[in-house]
């Protein structure tokens, strides 16, 4: 009788023990890439709230650097392993959606009404969206005010109009040690991110909803042709310089006018600074303040056998207040005009006006098949103006028909 309890004993613990193990086979993973040199702040508690709401699935985050993330995301997919959800550049999306790597992300009227002008663009193909926003940037003008006092010029009036800022760069390079505009013109993305600053100041595209190059039109060589004009009123050299270093040499006081994101006003305020932010100059035919409008992306990749639990997750994490939180942690500008919190950071930071006021007017980065192909087409064009060594018609031309094989 003992003996027959014993072995009762030891099967139930056997049994036991073999429960967890059992439990776990059963738990399906949803591996997520998160860019960045840390998981973004309140995410730890958000995976642990989603899974508590869809049991048997288990949130497992990497941590990728920035400089590597896009390019593992790339690989895993390409191989044939791919993550379930991973942060992506939204201009990627259309490359991934044509090689059949990323599943699309069915968005109702209501979710895509809640966010802000064009946002739900910037993730759209083919009338299909295939990603959901998960950072936002918009830009806005900075200016010194000590340098436009020195130079002449009000402090507390900010150019209006691009007519407006070559005529007050070149006053500021002639009658101080500065210069007057920081030119971002190096070998690198945000390049062409800030030419396109100037084509959404004046109404101009690169690529119409139809898949046709529109950049060789009057209003996107007026954008050529004015950042042309300001060349010689721009630091020494600016395709040396990519947006970072433009904004330290601004932050030094070398500079007195730059486009910026909202982080350069923590930075100036950090300095000491006697600065302003205002909407970006507008060109001849804007409509508007404008802006470019890029955004970053949760895509859910094809082929983990857990795509429609990786389009929950990547819904939760960017819904309402939580992804505000995760904004404000970061200094991102908001996806949604969320109330009351827009209203209480504008109350609370006047200087983040500019940076919503410009989204109405603003335009999405353009999406291409392939995206560095586009982004070298750009680089090229206005260095070669930049430098002189061609004409905006010309330089412009010829990448709008470069750009054709790249869309």
């Amino acid at each position: 009788m003992k003996r027959t309890i014993g072995l009762m004993a030891v099967s139930a613990l056997a049994l036991a023990g073999a429960m967890p193990a059992a439990m776990a086979q059963d738990v399906k993973e949803i591996s997520f890439i998160n860019c960045g040199d840390e998981l973004t702040e309140g995410y730890a508690d958000y995976f642990a709230e989603w899974e508590a709401a869809n049991p048997g699935f288990k949130v497992a985050p990497e941590v990728v650097g920035w400089g590597q993330c896009q390019d593992k995301v790339t690989t895993l997919a390409a191989a044939g392993n791919p993550v379930a959800l991973a942060y992506v550049g939204s201009r990627t999306l259309k490359q991934f959606a044509q090689n059949d790597l990323i599943v699309p992300v069915p968005m109702s009227d209501e979710e895509k009404a809640a966010y802000y002008n064009y946002v739900p663009e910037t993730v759209t193909f083919d009338g299909t969206q295939w990603g959901v926003p998960v950072a936002f940037s918009t830009k806005a003008l900075y200016w010194n005010k000590d340098l436009f006092e020195a130079a002449g010029l009000d402090p507390d009036t900010p150019p209006t109009t691009w007519e407006e800022k070559i005529a007050f760069a070149r006053q500021i390079s002639e009658n101080t040690d500065a210069a007057g505009y920081g030119l971002v013109a190096k070998t690198f993305d945000n390049t062409m991110h800030q030419f396109l600053h100037w084509v959404y100041t004046n109404d101009g595209l690169v690529i119409d909803a139809d898949d046709n190059i529109v950049i060789d039109s009057p209003q996107v060589l007026a954008a050529l042709t004015a950042l042309r004009d300001i060349v010689p009123y721009s630091e020494e050299g600016p395709t040396a310089y990519e947006q970072n270093e433009v904004r330290a040499i601004w932050l030094d006081g070398g500079v007195a006018m730059i486009e910026a994101s909202p982080g350069a006003a923590i930075l100036a305020e950090e300095a000491g600074m006697n600065w302003g932010v205002a909407d970006l100059p507008r060109g001849p035919d804007a409509k508007g303040p404008g802006t470019l409008l890029i955004t970053d992306a949760l895509a859910v990749f094809k082929g983990s056998g857990v795509e429609e639990q990786a389009i929950s997750l990547a819904k939760f994490l960017t819904d309402g207040e939580r992804q505000w939180n995760a904004e404000m942690a970061q200094g991102l500008t908001p996806l949604r005009p969320l109330e009351p919190q827009t209203s209480e950071l504008v109350a609370e930071k006047p200087y983040w006006k500019p940076f919503l006021d410009g989204i109405e007017f603003g335009g999405p980065e353009p999406l291409f098949t392939d995206y560095v192909g586009l982004q070298n087409v750009m680089i090229e064009m206005v260095q070669s103006v930049v430098t002189g060594a061609a004409e905006p018609a010309d330089a412009l031309t010829r990448a709008a028909a470069e750009l054709e094989q790249y869309k």
